[in-house]
């Protein structure tokens, strides 16, 4: 007797957690590649914004591709876990962040997988997206069969740069990998389609890999930043130095400029390699130090220079990088919170963050306060009038 086939399955692809700054961008590119996607979401304000064709959040070239696919209809909405059920593969952008003692937050994984069990089929495909602490792709396959379930389990991280996503999902290399064979050959064929080449990995080198690449990059910053510090404690311009150094020597190309090293991702993912070494990764430990540092170091030479007690400070943007407006462990508000144990008063602005009522206009920070201090280099602020009010720019922004 002939086996009733099962009914294809409306989507071919769910994106969980589909609404935020690695799902959507990720959605978007995979609607517009013809996979039909659907994104699952708890946020309802974000998926009723997507569906209306607006991105809860800054992503070049974002909403006029979200605009086609939903004109096309490769592209859907659901809040409820229950529709994941029967879709091929299901892509988690959940990952591990880290509490207040900077340990790995397993349970933020754990939690999802167990609202999303009783839908999820040993015929599917999982893939996590979001970083993981080494050993969590091997240890959410226990995980699930523990409960008796076996889908195929994979990794394949982003490495994208927030903002820019649409157009580096397409035009990066994809680290692939997955507890089996069968694992890996279903989520390489899927980011084949969007990917410009696939590179294959264990899980847990593929772990290590976008560890390694955060944290090399939040490395390089604190360099940085202490040879900022430095030269600015000499009485020097780390810029210029920098600038002198760099012409026409391909071998310091790579150094950065000073500035706040922050966000949702360099600084957690450096301390996933600190916890994974038991806190024998020093040079990440040093790395931290100095760049969660800058906010007192600023502080400090605030307090050098002027009567802080009798000083109004006037911080310029607010969201941990330019052209963005995500606010997520942006240094901006360490900053202020710093400042406003010594300061008369500290005011804050920026042109894109929204969610925060205290931030107010530039051109009403700029008037009320006795010295500025740029956070975030906005392009914005490169046209501002500071009405000869003091600044101090530690981007070198304003300069160029």
């Amino acid at each position: 007797m002939k086996k009733t086939p099962k009914p294809k399955a409306k989507y071919d692809v769910c994106v969980v957690g589909g609404a935020g700054h690695v799902g959507a961008p990720l959605s978007i590119v995979l609607a517009s590649k013809g996979c039909r996607t659907l994104i699952h979401d708890i946020s309802r304000p974000a998926l009723a914004a997507l569906s209306a064709g607006r991105l809860p959040f800054l992503e070049d070239g974002g909403e006029p591709m979200l605009r086609e696919v939903l004109a096309a209809g490769t592209l859907g909405f659901s809040p409820s876990p229950a529709d994941i059920a029967g879709i091929p593969h299901i892509i988690l952008t959940v990952g591990t962040p880290v509490d207040e003692f900077h340990n790995p937050v397993v349970r933020a994984l754990t939690d999802c997988i167990d609202a999303l069990l009783p839908y999820l089929s040993d015929d599917q495909t999982l893939i996590l997206r979001s970083t993981v602490f080494p050993g969590v792709t091997d240890f959410l396959d226990g995980y699930l069969k523990a409960r008796g379930k076996r889908p195929l389990i994979a990794f394949c991280p982003e490495r994208v740069v927030q903002g820019k996503a649409i157009k580096e999902i397409q035009s990066l290399v994809q680290m692939v990998s997955g507890t089996t064979p069968a694992a890996e050959e279903a989520a390489a064929k899927l980011f084949g389609k969007i990917a410009k080449k696939i590179v294959r990995m264990k899980p847990m080198e593929a772990e290590f890999a976008k560890l390694f690449c955060n944290a090399y990059r939040y490395v390089q910053f604190a360099v940085a930043n202490q040879f900022f510090m430095l030269a600015d404690s000499a009485g020097l311009d780390y810029a210029r130095i920098r600038a002198g150094l760099m012409e026409d020597y391909p071998r310091m190309r790579d150094l950065p400029g000073a500035g706040f090293a922050a966000g949702p991702c360099l600084f957690k993912d450096t301390l996933q390699l600190v916890a994974f070494s038991e806190n024998k990764f020093n040079l990440a430990v040093s790395a931290v130090q100095v760049n969660e540092g800058m906010t007192a170091y600023i502080v400090a030479r605030l307090r050098e220079k002027y009567p802080l007690r009798k000083t109004t400070v006037g911080l310029l943007g607010m969201a941990f990088k330019a052209e963005s407006d995500d606010a997520r462990s942006s240094l901006s508000y360490k900053l202020s919170k710093q400042l406003a144990l010594h300061a008369k008063a500290v005011l804050c602005t920026d042109p894109f963050v929204t969610g925060d009522r205290t931030l107010l206009s530039a051109a009403e920070v700029v008037r009320r306060s006795d010295v500025l201090v740029l956070c975030t280099p906005h392009a914005a602020y490169a046209t501002l009038n500071l009405k000869g009010k003091p600044v101090l720019d530690i981007w070198n922004f304003l300069k160029k």
